[in-house]
């Protein structure tokens, strides 16, 4: 939040998770931690690859088929 704060946890911001799922997170107040947290994300993201919307547009029916079922099914596994 501030560099003061992390925040770590399963929770998702939609109704859903709140009503129906069992979230948990853990709010921690310490700025080592903090810093130390905002490298290891920073450092995900600089192997992560974006996902544009031309290469979703070149996806086959078949992959997005599959894609959707998964998503469909990943909340109730």
């Amino acid at each position: 939040m501030d560099g003061q704060i992390t925040l770590i946890g399963s929770a998702n911001m939609n109704r859903r998770s709140f009503d129906l799922n069992y979230e948990n997170n853990i709010l921690l107040s310490d700025p080592a931690l903090t810093v130390a947290m905002r490298r290891r994300q920073d450092g995900y993201i600089a192997l992560s690859k974006p996902v544009t919307a031309a290469e979703v547009d070149a996806w086959s029916w078949w992959y997005r088929l599959r894609n959707n079922a998964l998503a469909m099914l990943g909340p109730v596994l």
